[in-house]
């Protein structure tokens, strides 16, 4: 059998890369999809300590293998303000020690393993139609995946070793440290997975050609390459102190470990190790003495990042999204909880035109109602923004669990836009309408329009308690309160018809300006309590909901 061709060989590596990619994604992203909102809930609750941080990144980055996946979870909380700065740094440092973990399991002859796990995974898959049997079996057949890619790697190096062209490339890296260190950056960067890049190098190293110390000084540039994803997807200052955080600490080991280089060669040698099983020693050796180096240092760096990254100061115009970074959109909890906090500032823009709106009813100004018209334009605009963000977020699919979330904001967004609406197109315009007549609202219907102003905004805040924290009981409380708007409206209407009936100077006009008042603030109080239903039905299908 004759040997393949060069082109052969480019494509059979590309192809095993491709699929050591793959496999990698399968795993992050089925896990995320089916474990990832109760880890995020479990990290929000739990992550104060800095050396339970520590270790929370370990587990949870070996479980998801992405230590990218794990920066981006503890910066939506860092950017939210759940989570300080110091035990998110933590986080980062467990989480590289994780990424460690992950190359050492793939690192041993797993051969057998591959049918197996793909086996066993599209078992799982098929055992139940739910979405944590649907994702532990995604992420049991990439796991398989990932170990058969490896073993086409090595089949395919073996092969490259010998051609002229591939003893040329290494032997362009060797000797030139800077020049090693930035093409490991650079594919560590287009992979966005240091994991993958590692196993790379490991399985470039079993072909022989490669020196201990080209071997470390590529395990350097993939560290830090595995760092800049999430500077770069980062939107705002507080965003993005983390991952900076997080690549000044793999930096400065990076800046050390090659200061160091010619003791770490000696010290190599006498080890006697195997360059496969130096890259992946080394790789887990500098994780984990960093981790034990800068673990004391979380505090006074968080304090410097603060400083070096301040929070900028946000535009006037309120209808431009502040959260919907685009990095959340590949991570379903994360893209969620930016969606909420972007629905949260929509609830605030609607107070702020309620507070117009009454002043508006008691010194009909042009100024006010200006500002309502405004408002709700900013709020059109962030509502828009949101529905386009949901209906992009979950590529990969939702679990069951976060799609009936995103159903929630949805409903939430449209209900306040649609509140927004009639405050602004209606209810604004009649409360000027009476001025160009010039009068002005009686202290009866003044009094009533309070009335219905306060319960409205009682209710608003009970809508944002409810939707924040999947709160049942505020939920009850919410729709309960329809009934109470009811009354008001009817004893309102039902003394205005008679105040109308003795005085026969009355305008017809000025009467139905009033009842129409009442109905609309009647129909706000229907969007808002709206809130209510998909938590109640959502809490009653998971059992929480006992039959009345």
């Amino acid at each position: 059998m004759t040997n393949p061709s060069g082109t052969q060989l480019l494509i059979h590596l590309a192809g095993a890369i491709a699929l050591l990619l793959w496999g990698s994604h399968m795993i992050s992203t089925a896990l995320q999809r089916g474990f990832g909102t109760p880890l995020r809930n479990w990290m929000g609750r739990h992550l104060t300590n800095r050396w339970m941080a520590l270790l929370a990144g370990v587990g949870i980055t070996g479980l998801l293998q992405s230590s990218t996946a794990v920066s981006l979870m503890a910066t939506s909380f860092t950017a939210a303000g759940t989570l300080s700065l110091a035990p998110a740094l933590a986080v980062m440092l467990g989480a590289n020690v994780g990424s460690t973990l992950v190359v050492q399991l793939m690192s041993f002859n797993t051969g057998i393993a591959v049918p197996l796990l793909v086996l066993s995974g599209f078992v799982v898959f098929k055992i139940r139609d739910h979405s944590g049997f649907e994702s532990a079996g995604c992420a049991l057949i990439g796991l398989g995946l990932m170990l058969m890619s490896l073993s086409l790697l090595g089949a395919t190096l073996g092969h490259i070793e010998t051609t002229p062209v591939f003893h040329a490339v290494m032997q362009g890296l060797e000797g030139d440290t800077l020049i090693a260190l930035l093409v490991a950056i650079v594919l560590t960067l287009i992979c966005h997975s240091s994991v993958a890049v590692i196993l790379l190098i490991a399985s470039l190293a079993a072909t022989g050609v490669m020196t201990p110390v080209t071997a470390m000084v590529l395990v350097l540039g993939a560290n830090i390459g595995g760092a800049l994803p999430p500077v770069l997807n980062a939107g705002s200052a507080a965003a993005r102190r983390l991952p900076v955080g997080n690549l000044l600490i793999r930096g400065a080991g990076c800046v050390l470990a090659l200061a160091m280089m010619p003791l770490l060669s000696t010290l190599a040698d006498r080890l006697a190790l195997t360059t496969p099983q130096l890259v992946v020693g080394f790789h887990t050796a500098f994780s984990a003495v960093l981790a034990v180096v800068f673990i004391g240092l979380t505090a006074p760096m968080a304090r410097m990042l603060e400083r070096i990254l301040p929070e900028a100061a946000h535009a006037v115009d309120g209808g431009m999204p502040m959260y919907l970074d685009e990095a959340g959109l590949d991570i379903a909890y994360i893209g969620l909880s930016n969606s909420v906090r972007e629905s949260l500032r929509a609830a605030d823009m609607l107070n702020m035109m309620l507070d117009r709106l009454r002043a508006l009813f008691h010194a009909p100004e042009k100024r006010s109602a200006a500002e309502i018209r405004q408002l709700d334009h900013q709020l059109d605009g962030l509502s828009a923004a949101i529905r386009a963000y949901l209906a992009d977020l979950g590529q990969d699919g939702l679990s069951d669990s976060d799609a009936d979330r995103a159903q929630e904001i949805l409903m939430f967004v449209i209900n306040t836009e649609h509140a927004g609406d009639i405050l602004s197109s209606s209810l604004a315009q009649l409360a000027t309408r009476r001025a160009q007549r010039g009068e002005l609202f009686s202290e009866f219907e003044l009094h009533n329009i309070g009335l219905l102003h306060a319960e409205i905004l009682t209710s608003l805040r009970l809508a944002v308690t409810a939707f924040l924290g999947e709160d049942l009981d505020a939920a009850h409380q919410l729709v309960a309160r329809k009934e109470v708007i009811r009354q008001i409206e009817a004893t309102a209407s039902r003394e205005h018809f008679k105040k109308l009936r003795e005085d026969k100077n009355a305008w017809a006009e000025s009467g139905d300006i009033f009842q129409r008042v009442l109905r609309d603030y009647r129909r706000v109080h229907h969007h808002i309590a709206a809130v209510a239903y998909p938590v109640i039905d959502r809490l009653s299908d998971d059992g929480l909901l006992t039959q009345a």
